[in-house]
């Protein structure tokens, strides 16, 4: 997730920003400590302009 969010061009301050969650739900995300819901899966997904099919990928 880290990877798809760099490729984007995002550091992760500016992805949570704009996710309207705090940097460090972000990093949780990324480092697989605490699953992601499906809706901020999409959301994510929006922002990084990846498919979802993407992630199970990572």
């Amino acid at each position: 997730m880290e990877a798809a969010r760099v490729n984007a061009g995002f550091s992760q301050r500016e992805a949570a920003k704009a996710l309207k969650i705090c940097p460090e739900t972000l990093s949780s995300w990324e480092k697989g400590k605490v699953s992601i819901k499906a809706t901020n899966l999409m959301k994510l997904c929006e922002l990084y302009k990846i498919p979802v099919e993407f992630i199970s990928l990572l």
